[in-house]
């Protein structure tokens, strides 16, 4: 069953298409196929699950089913959609033929060997190929709304913060102020956290990704929080250590080193910068600082529709800055039996150098609650 489209996509979605068609026509690209639902999203605005987008130079087709038949109408009218009563592959098979296309382009990193497979067999004799990242590129470049939507994902996830420090009290267990943290996401209009959320107690936050737990705050113990916001389906991603009424005093000292690392890394993002460069500022003033063992992981990464994108802020980084790029800034230091210091902020490349997306404080005074 077939549906044509009614209307005309936003703007900005429209752009990404044209863009998209653009690097198709470039690379002799007859026909895409998109499985993941992110990369569907980002060329159309539809929400459908279980669902392939089928892109050729004059045709945006939905191939989906009969659950997310109203949603599409809805959230996309303008798009052509296919909508199965079969499996979704013997559907792709069908639009495929049906438009007499000679080869398609499947998503490498997203396409398991058995849908391979069976891509191949119900479409033959279309040649299938391995589609060049054409999405992740253009994905790599925020376009205003989704700088916006970053933002708005980041307001609501820095005040569940501040609402959440607020409530908390000796005596509860990570796991609860994890529970906390979300409930005031959700209660400010996130659909779901952007990734599990990280709260660590002491010790516990020298594991760069500790599960909350039972482990219980005292009077004096330091507490690392990592989380984020999913809001229109972009994400947000912050770090924060507080410490509860103080901050026992090796962890100020780590935290002040820490803030000065991550200080120099926001410093030095421009275009043209490679990301390897920036990792390396942050990892030069820790290390100078007698604590580079300590610094185990990469300075950040790209932020949108994903909480891990391209490009990626790293020691072996190949990756260069372009303005309209967004990511994490997030050193960190961690002592094994002492805790873990990790202060991160959303940052955008910009045209002459860079702004920050997320607003908490950072001194080390704002840090007790």
């Amino acid at each position: 069953m077939a549906g044509r489209r009614t209307s005309e996509p936003p703007e900005h979605v429209a752009g990404r298409v044209q863009r998209f068609r653009e690097r198709m026509r470039l690379k002799k690209i007859e026909a895409t196929l998109l499985t993941n639902r992110m990369d569907s999203f980002y060329l159309t605005g539809c929400t459908a699950e279980d669902s392939a987008l089928l892109v050729t130079p004059r045709q945006l087709r939905m191939i989906s089913d009969g659950r997310f038949q109203d949603s599409i109408d809805e959230e996309c009218p303008w798009i052509d959609k296919a909508i199965r009563r079969g499996s979704l592959v013997a559907e792709i098979a069908k639009v495929c033929k049906r438009l007499r296309l000679s080869s398609l382009a499947v998503q490498g990193d997203v396409v398991s060997v058995d849908l391979h497979r069976e891509l191949r067999k119900a479409c033959k004799p279309i040649k299938l190929t391995i589609a060049s990242p054409i999405v992740n590129q253009l994905r790599r470049i925020k376009d205003g709304f989704e700088i916006r939507a970053i933002e708005s994902a980041s307001r609501v996830a820095e005040a569940a913060f501040r609402s959440t420090c607020r409530s908390i009290r000796v005596g509860q267990t990570e796991q609860a102020i994890a529970a906390r943290l979300e409930y005031e996401m959700k209660k400010r209009g996130a659909s779901e956290p952007a990734f599990p959320s990280i709260v660590a107690e002491g010790p516990n936050a020298a594991l760069p990704h500790a599960f909350p737990g039972e482990r219980c705050v005292a009077a004096g113990s330091m507490l690392l929080l990592d989380w984020g916001a999913c809001v229109g389906f972009y994400r947000s991603d912050l770090t924060r250590v507080v410490g509860i009424r103080r901050m026992p005093p090796r962890i100020a000292k780590i935290y002040r080193i820490v803030l000065e690392a991550q200080e120099k890394a926001i410093a030095a993002i421009r275009p043209g910068r490679r990301a390897c460069d920036v990792d390396a500022v942050a990892r030069a003033h820790i290390r100078k600082a007698g604590f580079g063992k300590e610094f185990s992981h990469g300075l950040g990464h790209g932020l949108g529709l994903d909480v891990h994108e391209a490009p990626r802020l790293g020691r072996q980084s190949e990756d260069v800055l372009e303005a309209g790029m967004v990511v994490t800034v997030e050193p960190g230091i961690y002592v094994k039996g002492v805790g873990g210091v990790r202060i991160e902020d959303d940052v955008l490349v910009t045209a002459d150098g860079a702004r920050v997306l997320t607003h908490l404080n950072k001194d080390l005074a704002s840090a007790i609650v």
